[in-house]
């Protein structure tokens, strides 16, 4: 295990250097999502569905790879039998349906086209809704929770950071172009449980730390809490930021957005938990201190 005891870092020294550029990130993150927008997956958008078969049995990956050959390696390939497989394609027009198929039947002689219809998306306007429905709900109840176990100041400050995270992870995905699917619907979601649950840990240092808040100060108190969770923070970053950093350049197309997002979202998260809660957390009290 990696041990940082020794250390007695000045993080407060820089909260307001910190603060300000979370500040800037998180505007060109909200301009990029406003202007440019994001790349919509099939989920989302909508294509075409094409069930095909093959004279021999074959391999998801290598109709995959076929695909690759036109910027479809996102297509949505699910095998029904050994020769047989469903294909979702964010295709709009008829030449590039018509050249998806070709590739196919150039790379697999004797493909039979089965089943060729339009579909839409996945998750509808409808299933959207309630989805941010939910995500309001869950915030409100981490706010509600928080505020119960520890302080309404925490719960504030753990939510921001958590939207700190999420803005800023899907304007990098804008920014990149990448494909939005309901596989990074879920990596957002695990993004939020790990920066949620660094920052409790930050954050229950520093109410058990509270007692000497008049001796020490604010600033000095989250000095020392932070250090005193860093050794942990660490660990918990490095141990989940290797093996998913794996899976981004090994695991092949169908991993790499999910991967990216949440090697995005623990590097964002680990900062966020160390910066962003604990500097407007000191903000606040210097602001407002606790009668």
């Amino acid at each position: 295990m990696f041990k940082v005891k020794s250390l007695n870092l000045d993080f407060m020294k820089y909260r307001r250097q910190a603060l300000l550029l979370s500040a800037v990130l998180l505007i060109l993150s909200l301009g990029l999502l406003v202007f440019k927008g994001l790349n919509l997956g099939i989920d989302f958008a909508g294509g075409n569905l094409m069930q095909v078969e093959f004279a021999s049995p074959v391999m998801v990956a290598e109709v995959r790879e076929s695909l690759s050959e036109i910027g479809q390696d996102q297509a949505v390939i699910q095998s029904y039998s050994e020769n047989g497989v469903i294909i979702r394609l964010k295709i709009d027009d008829e030449t590039a349906r018509k050249e998806a198929l070709d590739v196919l039947r150039s790379k697999f002689p004797g493909l039979e086209l089965m089943r060729f219809e339009k579909v839409g998306p996945i998750v509808g306007q409808q299933l959207r809704k309630e989805a941010f429905i939910a995500v309001g709900l869950a915030l409100l109840g981490i706010l509600l929770y928080i505020t119960i176990r520890f302080q309404f100041r925490f719960a504030v400050v753990s939510v921001l950071a958590l939207l700190h995270d999420s803005i800023i992870t899907l304007g990098i995905f804008s920014l990149t172009g990448r494909e939005i699917s309901l596989t990074f619907i879920a990596a957002i979601l695990t993004i939020v449980g790990y920066s949620l649950n660094d920052t409790i840990v930050v954050l229950d240092r520093v109410r058990e730390n509270s007692r000497h808040l008049k001796q020490w100060g604010i600033l000095n108190l989250m000095n020392n809490s932070l250090n005193q969770t860093l050794s942990r923070t660490i660990n918990t970053s490095l141990t989940t930021f290797l093996p998913v950093l794996v899976f981004f350049l090994l695991g092949g197309p169908v991993l790499a957005n999910f991967s990216l997002a949440l090697l995005v979202g623990i590097v964002v998260g680990t900062y966020s938990s160390i910066y962003i809660a604990a500097s407007l957390l000191s903000e606040w009290y210097l602001h407002n201190p606790v009668k």
